[in-house]
């Protein structure tokens, strides 16, 4: 059997397990690519059902099956109806906008239901648009013929206002409305009922649409099944159509929590035989449940939840910019207080921690703990494979390149500048096939012999070891070089100088994928199907990569500098208050005149100055 071949097995038995794995429920799923990316999200009336038909012989669609060639993996979110997957499904594909999804141009949104909470008597009904006027705002909603009905029914059960009259508690109108005489309102306008008696009704509307559904549902039925006895059919119909509105709307709501506010809710579950434990996070803005994000947290065997749930928060909300107004858990973290004035002081503002006990929020935590569970057992059957393909890699790259040693501390290093400007080089750490993105390290390099990419190879191979060995760290296994035998044979003197001849070392030369060895003057070739090229190729990539993107930084950095100090009036001081306040030359560019004063020592007439320079010129001159 060939590597291809064995590959492919290896790929087909973990999608096999998996597959095995997926409840029969509602939800979404998300098809990846080779790198992670989304390329499909779908919704399902049954996960197991949906997400296998894709693995399974059958009448498939053309794209369909270009697509499938493309799949490496998949995630999926548990829902409790199938109109909350409708819903979310929407949600994804607006945010991540997948290649083989179908877009819809013309951004049409759901609907809400809006109450005009700030009005002494609110008016309800249907909105597209949320704005911050102190209104309440419940949805969205996939069935808008269900949110007409519902508010009708309710303005007709209920008799609120129709009117869009400004109207005050005290300060009666002279006449009613056409609406006040056939019963359809209640009279606000002209004093026939009394704000508190009014804001009674109100709340009942609105504890419906927050989730508290039974009081309103036994009422419409109390009215109806009266007005079937006295015979009243036509309006017995209309309150049971009214009915069945309600009920469609309460099936809708759980995607929401209600109100306009940004959420996290965060569930966590341990595996019983092994050291992984998931954390489950549903992002909730605006009262929308936009998306949904798991963790794997390792070495958490026989700790408590309460501890992993605090340790998550710490880790995870330290690489976050904006937090959410609350973080919603289904345990308590162990030291909660301190968590809650370590969050509220890197922002400025109150940040809060709390686990609900019944309601809305209680149910999106349910939903939340599901999609832990699954995500943990899916995570396990990749963590199994993954160590599998890990070792046959090591295996074989040892067997290759003749090592003594199990290449499993990798170190790979990459050299990036542009004509010798900006000159970065990057370190990258594999362990065990895998990544070690904290032990990753950057250098600018201090050569001053021009583009001179050897030197420049000699200077952090040198760096990097001289420290290693003055810290009495542990020395990789093997050192990946990017480039063919020049680049190598830098590397080769820098670790004799040092003393570490005795490191494995080779180069990866990027146009055949030729490996080169010290002393060796033809290269080892390593199939293109083999796990041991594959591994190499990983860190090599990841070491270009890491480096590209500090280059860029520093590249961007300097030309902002560059262009702020040739602004007259512009000197290091103010160029560093106008960079800390705005973050980027391009926030500075679209800034006004007014912004640009809020920065310390700014005045009037150099915000003129700046304003003026930067409309003028494009790029530093």
């Amino acid at each position: 059997m060939s590597n291809q071949e064995a590959n492919s097995d290896s790929f087909k038995n973990e999608i096999k397990e998996q597959l095995a794995e997926i409840p029969d429920e509602p939800g979404v799923y998300q098809m990846k690519d080779i790198s992670g990316e989304i390329i499909y999200i779908g919704k399902a009336k049954s996960l197991r059902r949906r997400i296998r038909s894709y693995f399974q012989a059958g009448n498939h669609t053309y794209k369909t099956r270009v697509m499938v060639k493309e799949i490496r993996s998949f995630d999926y979110i548990v829902t409790d109806t199938e109109v909350e997957a409708y819903i979310l499904e929407a949600s994804l594909i607006k945010k991540y906008g997948p290649k083989y999804n179908i877009r819809l141009k013309d951004d049409k949104s759901y609907p809400y239901i809006k109450i005009t909470s700030q009005e002494d008597f609110p008016r309800i009904f249907k909105t597209r648009i949320i704005k911050k006027d102190g209104s309440d705002y419940f949805g969205p909603y996939v069935d808008v013929d269900a949110v007409y009905k519902t508010i009708e029914l309710t303005k007709d059960i209920f008799q609120l206002r129709s009117c869009k009259k400004e109207i005050e508690a005290g300060n009666p109108l002279d006449k009613p409305c056409l609406n006040f005489h056939i019963e359809k309102c209640s009279g606000p306008c002209i004093g026939e009922i009394s704000q508190a008696d009014y804001q009674a009704r109100v709340e009942k509307i609105a504890r419906f649409l927050q989730g508290n559904h039974e009081r309103l549902l036994k009422e419409v039925e109390k009215k109806m099944l009266a007005q079937a006895e006295k015979k009243q059919y036509e309006k017995a119909a209309y309150l049971r159509d009214g009915l069945e509105a309600l009920e469609e709307l309460a099936r809708q709501q759980k995607v929401i929590t209600g109100d306009s506010k940004n959420r996290d809710f965060l569930a966590v579950i341990s595996a019983a035989e092994s050291d992984l434990a998931c954390v489950q996070v549903l992002i909730v803005r605006n009262g929308n449940l936009i998306g949904q994000d798991y963790m794997l947290l390792e070495g958490a065997r026989q700790a408590p939840e309460k501890e992993l749930i605090s340790s998550f928060i710490q880790q995870y909300y330290n690489q976050t910019e904006e937090l959410p107004e609350e973080i919603l858990v289904n345990i308590l973290p162990a030291d909660k207080k301190m968590l809650v004035d370590s969050l509220g002081e890197s922002q400025q503002r109150s940040i809060k921690i709390k686990k609900p006990a019944r309601g809305q929020k209680r149910r999106l935590l349910q939903m939340a703990l599901r999609n832990a569970e699954q995500n943990l057992q899916k995570s396990q059957i990749k963590h199994k494979y993954q160590r599998q393909r890990s070792q046959q890699e090591i295996t074989e790259l040892q067997e290759y390149l003749e090592l003594e040693t199990s290449p499993r501390h990798v170190e790979g290093f990459d050299i990036s500048n542009l004509q010798g400007t900006d000159a970065v080089a990057s370190l990258v750490v594999f362990k065990n096939g895998q990544p070690d993105k904290s032990q990753y390290r950057r250098f600018k390099i201090r050569t001053k012999e021009g583009p001179d990419d050897y030197a420049m190879m000699r200077e952090v191979v040198g760096r990097r070891y001289s420290r290693i060995l003055a810290e009495d760290k542990p020395l990789p296994d093997l050192i990946v070089i990017d480039g063919g035998k020049g680049q190598l044979n830098a590397a080769v003197k820098e670790l004799d100088l040092l003393g570490l001849a005795q490191l494995d070392i080779i180069g990866l030369a990027k146009r055949e994928e030729e490996v080169f060895l010290p002393g060796q003057k033809e290269p080892v070739i390593i199939p293109p199907d083999s796990p041991a090229l594959h591994l190499l190729q990983r860190v090599r990539d990841e070491a270009h990569r890491f480096a590209v993107n500090y280059h860029r930084r520093l590249r961007s950095r300097r030309l902002t500098h560059s262009m702020l100090d040739q602004i007259p009036g512009i000197g290091p001081a103010r160029r560093e208050a106008l960079l800390e306040h705005f973050g980027s030359l391009a926030k500075i560019r679209s800034a006004s005149r007014e912004d640009l004063q809020q920065v310390s020592g700014i005045s009037t007439e150099l915000s003129q100055v700046i304003r003026n320079y930067l409309d003028q010129h494009v790029r530093p001159i």
